[in-house]
């Protein structure tokens, strides 16, 4: 597997060094593209007139704080973790986070001593107060940036983090691999074990990152389901560890490579709404 989750990063070195030595037989789920097809199964479409909306920003107003309380999101991961190569940024004026055109802009650019910061929301504050939900359909509808060194992401975080991390990874989009984005699901579990699934999805081939998409993911306890514009584009099995309530996070990620150096300054992501469904 060719990329690192956000998760990883935030885990560091360490858990990944105990990960090659102790987890081989579970490293081969990561390398497996379970790109698979389920003859008959009534579940691989998507309706969301059948499910009851439990969640939803438009983004016409901002309701972002560094860490809450009384806000919608909060600027940071709930475990305050840093990834890639761009520190996440508290709200100050329009940076990282402005209202444009009706739609959240997070801003990626260089500060004063040319260091990278960029933003992040979380829908969960680092006490676990906030929006998370078993099972259901969650979906962005975003403009991506493109080019070398951008790395916008929308995932899933379980909220149980006492054993093992959960974590879906409905898009994560690097620049520098234009054409498809990565679609992963992991269970980082505490004694440096490491399960994931993998799918590249070729999704740009006929389509522009730059112009509005909705990615989706639909949970059950038997599947994770993801989608592009509505249409189903891969499936996984659902693991014991993903089945229970997951919090929502976006954000604008700066690759850590030498890639971030050619990145755009200032780089924008818009996103037109953030949703989630529970099934009915």
């Amino acid at each position: 597997m060719d990329r690192l989750s956000p998760v990883d990063r935030v885990l560091g070195m360490a858990n990944r060094r105990a990960f090659l030595r102790a987890s081989v037989a579970t490293a081969l789920i990561a390398i497996c593209d379970t790109r698979v097809t389920y003859a008959g199964d009534t579940g691989d479409a998507l309706d969301v007139s059948s499910m009851k909306v439990t969640f939803e920003d438009p983004f016409d107003t901002l309701s972002v704080s560094a860490w809450g309380p009384g806000t919608r999101w909060i600027s940071h991961t709930p475990w305050n973790g840093d990834f890639g190569g761009a520190r996440f940024s508290d709200p100050d004026g329009e940076f990282p986070f402005a209202v444009q055109d009706g739609m959240l802009r997070i801003t990626a650019a260089r500060d004063s001593k040319g260091l990278w910061r960029s933003g992040l929301i979380a829908s969960v504050d680092h006490d676990g107060n906030g929006f998370a939900q078993q099972y259901g359909y969650f979906e962005m509808r975003a403009r991506l940036p493109d080019g070398p060194g951008v790395w916008p992401a929308f995932w899933l975080i379980g909220k149980d983090r006492s054993k093992a991390t959960a974590e879906i990874d409905v898009i994560e989009y690097y620049g520098d691999k234009p054409g498809a984005y990565s679609s992963t699901v992991h269970v980082w579990h505490k004694d440096g074990r490491h399960d994931s699934a993998y799918s590249r999805i070729n999704a740009f081939a006929n389509a522009t990152p730059s112009d509005l998409h909705t990615y989706g993911v639909k949970i059950d306890s038997d599947f994770m389901r993801m989608y592009f514009d509505g249409n189903l584009v891969w499936k996984t099995k659902t693991l014991p560890e993903h089945r229970q309530p997951m919090y929502l996070l976006v954000d604008l990620g700066i690759v850590d490579g030498i890639t971030k150096m050619a990145a755009a300054d200032p780089s924008f992501m818009f996103v037109d709404y953030v949703r989630a469904y529970q099934f009915m």
